[in-house]
This record gives C-alpha cells, sequence and structure tokens, in this order.
C-alpha cells in the first residue's frame, strides 16, 4: 500500500539569492493546478501592493516587510521546496540530506506532498520562489484558501493516494482544504503529539508537535528510499517506526472511525 505522507508549509523560510525563475508547468499536477494557481498569484500580489497587506495577510509586526516578496513571485529566484521551508518540522525531518541520493529524491517525489496557500500541493522538489501565504487567509479575490482550494485538490490528492495509505501532518487550516477518505480507498492516520506532564496529564505543545512530526517524516521517508517500509505498509509499521524516534516515550494508535480514519499518538516528554 503506497504510503503519501501529507505536510504543511512552514513560516521559517530561507529565501534563495539565486535560482532560476518559477515555471508553473513544472509544479506537482501542474495540468489541474495551474490555472488556480495564476489566480492566487494574481490575487496575492494585488494584495501585497496595498498599505494594509500586513494586516490582510495576517503578518505580525517582524513580518510585515516580507509582503514584498509576494510583489514577483513570477521573476522572483526559486529553491526546492525542501530547501525553501526551515521550520522546526522541516529541519526534524532532514529532507535536504534526503535528497542527496537518488532514492531520497525519489521518495520525496512520489511519497510526499506539501499543502499550499499559494500553490495548492507541492512536491518537495518543486521550485518555488520565496513567499507569505497561509493557508487560514481570507484573499481578496479568492475568499478563504482551504474552500477555495478544496475542488481543485480533491480529485489531485485522491488520485494520487487512492488506494494507499495517508500519513496526515498537517496543522487544521491545511487540512481542512483536502479530507482523504477511506470511501476512495485510502487508509488515513491523523499524527498527534502530545507532552506528558509530570502529573500525567497530556498537553499539546506546538513546538514539539512540529519537532515529533518532522522527525517521522524523516524516518518514513528514509524508510521508503531504502526499501524497509513495503509497498504493502499498513498503519501497524507506520506506529512501529513512531516507536522508535527519539524523544517519543508512548504510541497509540486509534481504531478506524466512521470515515476509516485512525489517529496515531505520540507521547513526549
Amino acid at each position: 500500500m503506497r504510503v503519501l505522507i501529507l505536510l504543511p508549509p512552514s513560516e521559517g523560510k530561507t529565501a534563495p539569492a539565486s535560482g532560476p525563475s518559477l515555471d508553473l508547468d513544472s509544479l506537482l499536477d501542474a495540468e489541474r493546478l495551474t490555472s488556480p494557481r495564476r489566480e492566487v498569484i494574481s490575487a496575492l500580489t494585488e494584495v501585497s501592493r496595498r498599505p494594509d497587506s500586513a494586516s490582510v495577510l495576517g503578518l505580525g509586526p517582524r513580518s510585515a516587510e516580507l509582503a514584498e516578496a509576494n510583489l514577483s513571485p513570477e521573476t522572483a529566484p526559486c529553491a526546492p521546496a525542501y530547501e525553501l521551508f526551515t521550520g522546526v518540522l522541516y529541519e526534524a525531518a532532514g529532507l535536504d540530506s534526503i535528497a542527496e541520493e537518488t532514492t531520497g529524491r525519489r521518495a520525496l517525489r512520489s511519497h510526499c506532498v506539501i499543502l499550499s496557500g499559494l500553490w495548492g500541493a507541492l512536491s518537495p522538489t518543486d521550485l518555488v520562489p520565496d513567499h507569505r501565504l497561509s493557508m487560514g487567509t481570507c484573499l481578496p479575490g479568492t475568499g478563504r484558501l482551504p474552500s477555495f482550494w478544496k475542488p481543485y485538490l480533491a480529485p489531485s490528492l485522491t488520485g494520487m493516494a487512492a488506494q494507499g495509505l495517508v500519513v496526515d501532518c498537517r496543522s487544521a487550516d491545511y487540512a481542512a482544504a483536502w479530507k482523504p477518505s477511506v470511501r476512495n480507498g485510502i487508509e488515513v492516520i491523523t499524527v498527534r503529539v502530545v507532552r506528558i506532564t509530570e502529573d500525567g496529564s497530556h498537553k499539546v505543545v506546538s513546538h514539539m508537535a512540529k519537532q515529533a512530526r518532522g522527525l517521522l517524516t524523516g524516518e518514513l521517508l528514509r524508510a521508503v528510499a531504502g526499501k524497509s517500509l513495503s509497498v504493502q505498509a499498513h498503519a501497524d509499521d507506520i506506529a512501529n517506526i513512531a516507536g522508535r524516534l527519539n524523544g517519543v516515550d508512548d504510541v497509540e494508535m486509534s481504531e478506524p472511525d466512521r470515515q476509516g480514519r485512525r489517529v496515531l499518538t505520540l507521547a513526549t516528554r
């Protein structure tokens, strides 16, 4: 059963100083997604020229000047998404080291998708420019981005994930843009991370959740690249790999809910 890992992008980015300009036809599922990508690019460029752009885009005072990156996405230098995104999850996953090997790059292209407010969905190897646009944005001209992208991503991602096993590491806004369904022959595992406090209760800590999801992503992709994770992989195989992660004290896999979705809970201290 093919494994497909779903990731959010990261707020932390390293803008490329040089590189080729954007080629929309080279991005993931260009046939379906190029037209809506152009629509979002146009709306984002327009709003980024406004004096209230930081407020519309939900950027804090320190990030407001970064909205300038949105003014010329089609001519700005591009880098692979796995290099552009440098937040906690991506640092923990080590996608850049995975991409050093041919088998690793193949695993990135075939077994991992990054959801994006601007691009809809990306392969980690897709070349894209620096940008600032969260999926939680209500963008003038397109409306709320999860609602905008949903009809485009449904056929695209359902086709990629059909008869496979989806490991969902997305945050809520990105999860809203596409919900995989068991009705399409997809086995779904949503990854949840909690911290075990001194009194034994569970608490969600954003930084630790991102780090644990990143570690799991890296280990799964290395297992795929090294063929230690079978094409017939199932939920128990994912749980076994998660249980060996550094810093993970306990792993619990739920029974499927009515939609056939399971929750994999990673407990850390």
